[in-house]
């Protein structure tokens, strides 16, 4: 039996009766409750379906970063600045369930009209069993933990620096945690001893082992260069890490040293082992012996980072770093051969979803004209992304502008889409378009919930045992 086939019996066993749950509140009239789906702007002839709109409570949706799923405690886990908090979202029942409180929130700019993304919090988010690790923008890791509904922050860690603790990742046995500083100058990599199974938190300042940078001739300091998403590679055991913008790739490019904007340098990837780097390690060119260091990237200058199937890497390139960066691009983990994804751009956060061999893609910087440079500012159009595990680019879904985060639950194929709400509500940061509040229902934000039936995916050419 395939792994598709064991999937559709148990999601049509068990998750069937929550789905039409589910399309009914979609379909309600206004009078029981918001018209989600359905309003201006909405997606309405898509394969992956809008199914339904989780309301936040509190603040409308003007900030937020990154989110993740955990399918077997059928939780969602949302960095809601908004909100000063994390919140979580039951997904079987696509419920919200509360917020984690105790982070910065949403900090203001000294004009006070825009949010200062390099100071607020929460941002990036990983879990592990019931472990939570959250960054805040005061440079400090949140631990937290998920039985505790009264005092969940176990412990509160600074990574040194001054601003936001950002993207992170975890070994599969939750032992390792690396976590990125990615708005100091340089930006630098934490890596943690963390709680893995552990019933009580163990894990305090001397959980740090490991501060890792880049070299100053691949990252020059004092131009704003980034460090952002990593995962782990259970193949290979590196961590696999994006570099917005590297030096001389290609060469004689400006890296913002000729000038501020008109960015023309690709971005890089750079691989760590965690078990040889000591307690500062400055990561230097790829050595294919060691299998470590940054590698330059073609025609991508990357955000988020993904892995597929067969080890392949899937790199959310972005053309807010590069303005010429108008594809994704697909990397081996081990050969390091590389394909690029025509038809789509400007992914932040993206995320393969094993339950239906798809990629997601948060693709809130897409160009308006596929292909076609749209500009280190824009003019961008948001778009939630779907690209086949075979690396073909199946459709791509209006979003609110800004919409950058998405997970999915790989037991349940349910895609999680937080929507800001739009600028008359909450002023600079917010939806510009009718599309977030068409999807929602309200003028609040919230978060988009797609669907993909598995009927479909016999369709994608990649239904086969792996």
């Amino acid at each position: 039996m395939s792994s598709n086939t064991r999937l559709r019996a148990y999601l049509y066993a068990s998750v069937a009766p929550i789905m039409f749950g589910a399309i009914a509140l979609a379909s309600t009239d206004a009078g029981a409750g918001p018209l989600v789906c359905q309003g201006a702007g909405a997606p309405t002839n898509t394969q992956t379906r809008c199914l339904t709109a989780i309301q936040i409570p509190g603040n409308p949706l003007r900030s937020f970063d990154i989110s993740w799923v955990d399918p077997n405690r059928a939780e969602y886990y949302f960095a809601d600045r908004s909100n000063n908090g994390v919140d979580v979202i039951d997904t079987r029942t696509l419920k919200f369930k509360r917020t984690i409180a105790g982070f910065k929130g949403a900090v203001l700019n000294g004009a006070g009209t825009a949010v200062n993304n390099n100071v607020s919090g929460p941002d990036g988010v990983v879990s592990h069993g019931h472990w939570l690790y959250a960054g805040d923008g005061d440079s400090t890791l949140k631990v937290i933990d998920l039985n505790n509904l009264v005092t969940p922050i176990q412990a509160s860690i600074s990574t040194g620096g001054t601003t936001r603790v950002d993207e992170m990742s975890l070994t599969p046995d939750g032992k390792t945690l690396m976590v990125a500083n990615n708005a100091e100058d340089p930006p630098y990599s934490t890596l943690f001893h963390a709680n893995g199974d552990s019933p009580v938190n163990t894990m305090s300042l001397g959980s740090i082992f490991s501060k890792i940078t880049i070299d100053p001739t691949i990252l020059p300091p004092n131009f704003g260069l980034g460090f952002e998403q990593s995962l782990y590679d259970a193949r290979t055991q590196r961590f696999y890490a994006s570099l917005p913008t590297i030096a001389n790739n290609p060469p004689g490019c400006n890296y913002g040293q000729l000038s501020p904007t008109n960015i023309t340098c690709h971005g890089g990837m750079v691989v760590i082992n965690p078990t040889t780097v000591g307690t500062t390690a400055v990561m230097g060119a790829y050595n294919p012996t060691t299998n470590t260091g940054v590698i330059p990237l073609n025609a991508c200058g990357p955000n988020g980072i993904t892995q597929g199937l067969h080890g392949d890497l899937l790199e959310g390139c972005n053309p807010g770093n590069a303005a010429g960066d108008v594809t994704q691009l697909v990397i081996n983990d081990k050969s390091l051969n590389s394909a690029n994804i025509n038809g789509i751009t400007g992914s932040d956060e993206v995320w393969f979803n094993a339950g239906d061999n798809r990629y997601y893609l948060g693709a809130s910087k897409d160009c308006p004209t596929p292909g076609t440079a749209c500009g280190n500012g824009g003019p961008f159009s948001a778009h939630l992304g779907v690209v086949s595990g075979t690396n073909i680019l199946i459709e791509k879904i209006p979003q609110s502008a800004n919409s950058h985060s998405v997970a999915a639950d790989s037991f349940r194929n349910l895609i999680f889409v937080p929507q800001v709400a739009p600028t008359s509500v909450v002023g600079s940061g917010g939806d510009t378009t009718a599309v977030g509040a068409g999807i929602c229902g309200t003028s609040n934000g919230c978060v988009a919930v797609y669907l993909h039936d598995v009927n479909d995916h016999d369709h994608d050419g990649d239904d086969h045992d792996h």
